[in-house]
């Protein structure tokens, strides 16, 4: 079995407007924060967590054979090492292998989770970058989503990206896409890839913490 949650570990890839990184420890406040909100519970079809619990849910996903996470960072506040790195985070982006028999077929899961950063192209970008590193590294061949059929904006994007409708359950209120990863699809969406830039998590991490010493008083 492909060890996908591991696999990017110390991976960091950037775009134009995003930087991902790997979910760690130090995003567990911020992320917190950010499911005790009603409207993402809702979004997410999550239940609320205890900050305990949120830690254990990282540590598991961590663990986890069949998810790879990132966190979504606002670049141009990640570029300046004065900004803590939890100050930096937009939202999150996942892969999910849902299928035992099948290691080429995966889910995507996309959250925005600040306001002000939605509508802005963003989620275009992550889906993009997310799509690349599972083609490219994790060897995906088909991708599925699964949106609210009220969420009009995020259908209308995946369509984009070639996705077509396979299902419709009007008891969960939400829509299922896919597409099938094939030339025309890696050629127009993805073109030479020089939209996104792969390096190591770690080190960049120890760079900017570096740039940015704090006066002793």
């Amino acid at each position: 079995m492909l060890l996908i949650m591991r696999i990017n570990e110390d991976t960091l890839l950037e775009g134009g407007n995003v930087v991902l990184v790997p979910y760690n420890t130090d995003h567990v406040p911020r992320y917190h924060q950010w499911m005790c909100s009603p409207e993402l519970q809702k979004l997410t079809a999550s239940e609320p967590l205890t900050l305990e619990q949120e830690y254990d849910m990282q540590r598991d996903w961590r663990e986890d054979d069949d998810k790879c996470t990132f966190i979504i960072l606002d670049k141009q506040k990640w570029a300046d090492p004065s900004i803590p790195e939890q100050e930096c985070m937009v939202g999150d982006v996942n892969i999910f292998l849902t299928d035992p028999s099948d290691p080429s077929l995966a889910e995507l899961e996309i959250m925005i989770a600040v306001p002000c950063y939605r509508g802005k192209g963003l989620g275009k970008e992550v889906t993009r970058m997310m799509m690349c590193y599972g083609i490219h590294k994790l060897g995906i061949r088909k991708f599925e989503v699964k949106i609210g059929l009220d969420n009009k904006i995020s259908i209308a994007m995946f369509k984009k990206f070639h996705f077509r409708e396979l299902s419709v359950s009007e008891v969960f209120q939400e829509v299922t896409l896919g597409v099938t990863v094939n030339e025309a699809l890696q050629k127009h969406v993805f073109g030479n890839m020089d939209f996104m830039l792969q390096r190591e998590y770690g080190k960049a991490r120890d760079s900017r913490q570096a740039t940015f010493t704090p006066l002793s008083l």
